[in-house]
């Protein structure tokens, strides 16, 4: 059960997607230059790394203080938002962040893993009430997703050391999100077969 509050909708997309959307757009306008900050050069993608992070823990505080609740992948994002971003930012090295999307996905992979090895789904802890399913579901999905996320990393981890940084940011900000909302739309399935009758009095 969760007590997490209710808001609009499109509010809570827009303090999730927000930052994403920002960085993609200062990202074109600055990718060319340089700044000279401290008589280092850093090149666009750094500095605009350098503004992501505080915009994302802003609107995560923002998300936090109207919903009363954060789940555990809302903070693990932002935890290796902040670390991953950070080293890139301090270092001048935009390997790091790169990286970042490969550790989100590994460590959801790995923790749904872990999960199934114990015979449970924790995917079911994270969305019993969004989408309601027998346990047999939950196990089917639960596997299907964890060999998604060890896919995405893989994919993620090659483009990132084989295209370049332009194509990587087109990659992690259209298309992870499109290959999720395709899997998810690809499951349906099992969301028919699967799911639980709405008890009636």
């Amino acid at each position: 059960m969760s007590d997490a509050k209710k808001i609009n909708p499109m509010l809570k997309m827009a303090l999730e997607l927000g930052p994403v959307i920002v960085f993609f757009a200062a990202y074109l306008k600055l990718r060319e230059e340089t700044f000279l900050i401290g008589g280092t050069p850093y090149d666009g993608f750094i500095v605009v790394t350098a503004g992501f992070i505080p915009l994302m823990m802003l609107s995560t505080g923002i998300l936090w203080k109207l919903t009363g609740h954060l789940s555990k992948m809302q903070i693990a994002t932002l935890v290796l938002v902040v670390l991953f971003g950070g080293l890139s930012v301090w270092l001048n090295d935009d390997r790091f962040f790169k990286m970042k999307p490969t550790m989100i996905y590994l460590l959801f992979g790995g923790a749904l893993g872990v999960g199934l090895l114990r015979g449970q789904s924790y995917l079911k802890y994270v969305m019993e009430e969004m989408l309601p399913l027998q346990q047999e579901g939950w196990m089917i999905l639960t596997r299907r997703l964890t060999g998604f996320f060890i896919l995405l990393a893989v994919l993620n981890e090659v483009i990132w050391r084989t295209q370049s940084t332009d194509t990587w940011v087109y990659f992690k900000t259209f298309g992870l999100s499109a290959a999720i909302f395709v899997f998810f739309m690809t499951q349906g399935s099992i969301f028919q077969k699967y799911a639980l009758e709405e008890k009636r009095d």
